[in-house]
């Protein structure tokens, strides 16, 4: 997810955040998680108390960690009117972290236990220093290398840190969540699902980005992908701690071109679509909407991206498999359809 960010903080000017003990809805009646982004604030939270019925949790993405010490905060961190918001809703705030090391500065941070230690203590700072009830790891930058045996020192060493953060979380009555990349069994990828499935409350799965903004245009997710990482996935974690984040956003490529594709959120995409005068097109296979233009300079587009028709298909595959747990990414990107899809 963390590889959208710095794209999308760029072009979008509106989306979401924070925290609370569930108090307005009886906890089974809310399946749903969802990301507030720090670049689109308000329109994010006002869509997150429009839901807060479906919402047990909301994770402001305002945290990243430099070092093994530094964490800061992006712009409108630890805002406490969003957090009290969220709460008198009875949702509750589980801040993001990301991390900006690579492969090679991780696998060494988290290979030493000094220093694996003092980022454990700086995490703990983040999650004492608002009214939060946990935090979510999404460290992602560190699983960018095809050598095996630093992958594997990352992972040793990730499995280190978290299973230290989520006691010491517990310790203190808060939730230790983490994100990862989908995983299908066999492919050496630096998330150890069953391990991460045993320390962490909640494991959640990114389910997007099958074509990324530097890929070839395709489906963002497919009904076929679902099926492969849901089978590796419930086969290894708890199904009640899984939560598959579903994705409200798509890619627009200029086809032949190796310029990176530029973000749309849905409702960015079919204002898009509507003012280009396109029609809508969707792929049955992966499930997944889609649409051409070209530009004022002749350049063929193409664009794919999710919506709730999509959804309802991608859904089906965790029914069908026992996950119940859904999440987003990310407020204020999804049209208002999505959420009548997610009750259902």
């Amino acid at each position: 997810m963390r590889s959208l960010v710095l794209l999308i903080a760029l072009s979008l000017t509106t989306c979401l955040l924070t925290a609370g003990t569930a108090r307005t809805a009886p906890a089974a009646t809310r399946t749903t998680s969802a990301w507030l982004p720090y670049w689109g604030t308000k329109a994010a939270y006002d869509d997150a108390l429009r839901h807060a019925d479906q919402l047990h949790t909301v994770s402001p993405f305002w945290y990243e960690a430099s070092s093994a010490t530094t964490i800061t905060g992006y712009s409108g961190a630890g805002d406490r009117q969003i957090i009290d918001g969220l709460h008198g809703k009875g949702v509750k705030v589980v801040p993001t972290v990301v991390e900006t090391p690579d492969a090679p500065a991780m696998a060494a941070l988290l290979g030493d236990p000094a220093q694996r230690s003092r980022h454990t203590d700086a995490l703990l700072r983040i999650a004492e220093s608002g009214a939060y009830q946990g935090l979510d790891l999404d460290y992602e930058r560190m699983t960018e290398t095809k050598d095996p045996g630093l992958l594997e020192r990352v992972r040793t060493g990730y499995n280190a840190l978290m299973g230290d953060l989520c006691k010491r979380l517990h310790a203190r009555h808060q939730q230790c969540v983490v994100t990862v990349m989908p995983q299908i069994s066999g492919r050496p990828l630096v998330y150890d699902y069953p391990y991460l499935g045993k320390v962490a409350d909640h494991l959640r799965i990114m389910g997007y980005n099958l074509h990324n903004a530097l890929a070839q245009p395709g489906p963002l997710s497919s009904v076929t992908w679902y099926e492969q990482f849901l089978r590796y996935a419930v086969g290894t974690v708890p199904r009640e701690k899984l939560e598959v984040a579903l994705p409200a956003y798509g890619w627009d490529w200029t086809v032949g071109s190796n310029t990176r594709a530029s973000h749309v959120t849905c409702l960015e995409a079919e204002t898009l679509r509507r003012t280009k005068g396109v029609p809508y097109e969707f792929d049955a296979a992966s499930a997944t909407p889609h649409f051409a233009y070209p530009d004022a300079a002749g350049h063929r587009h193409e664009v794919w991206y999710q919506d709730a028709r999509g959804t309802a298909a991608h859904l089906a595959v965790l029914h069908k498999w026992g996950v119940r747990g859904t999440g987003l990414w990310a407020l204020g990107f999804e049209e208002a359809g999505l959420w009548d899809v997610l009750r259902g």
